[in-house]
């Protein structure tokens, strides 16, 4: 039983080992593909997960806005008309996602093309 649950634990461990491995890859990429105004978070002051976010975002150089649903008037009927879960609530390139993913924001941005001027 107990090797069980060693084994369980090195798989969890490495599963996430991995998952922080690709997104810290990724970092540079979306950096790249990221302009001013590509990247918008609605967020809340007490959300740990908009936290990590804007953490990865800035460490990684990926420019973004963002904007918290308890302070800003205009942040909270975005939040409210898109009928989010939760936040964070990011807008690829006006494309909704709600929670932070790397590869989900990487992704949105390949899909929608090139932001025009």
């Amino acid at each position: 039983m107990l090797a069980l649950l060693l084994l369980v634990l090195a798989v969890t461990g490495a599963a996430g080992w991995w998952r922080d491995h690709q997104a810290l890859a990724l970092g540079p990429e979306l950096a790249a593909q990221a302009r001013p105004g590509d990247i918008h978070m609605l967020s809340s002051l007490t959300c740990i997960y908009c936290q990590r976010a804007r953490q990865w975002l800035t460490v990684q150089r990926v420019p973004f806005d963002e904007c918290f649903i308890e302070t800003d008037a205009r942040c909270a009927a975005q939040y409210q008309a898109l009928m989010a879960p939760g936040t964070p609530m990011l807008l690829v390139r006006g494309q909704a996602q709600w929670g932070f993913s790397p590869q989900q924001v990487f992704e949105g941005l390949q899909a929608s093309g090139p932001k025009r001027p």
